[in-house]
């Protein structure tokens, strides 16, 4: 069975700190449709990567990751 939830909240937080995917990627040194990807997560960053992001947008990492406990 596919995992459709949103597990980041990368989108959200750029638009929040008015950046772009270009920009992150260009600050990243990595593909734009990497972190597009990231974005729609179609596909998730690794956790040295989610530190390096939450690092260039001057928030806690855990700002960056949602996670839904089911009871």
């Amino acid at each position: 069975m596919e995992d459709t939830r949103d597990l980041n909240r990368l989108k959200v937080i750029l638009a929040e700190k008015k950046r772009t995917n270009k920009w992150l990627a260009e600050q990243l040194g990595c593909a734009p449709t990497t972190v597009s990807k990231w974005c729609t997560n179609s596909s998730q960053p690794s956790l040295e990567m989610i530190e390096r992001i939450a690092n260039l947008l001057d928030i806690d990492y855990t700002e960056l990751i949602r996670i839904e406990r089911k009871l």
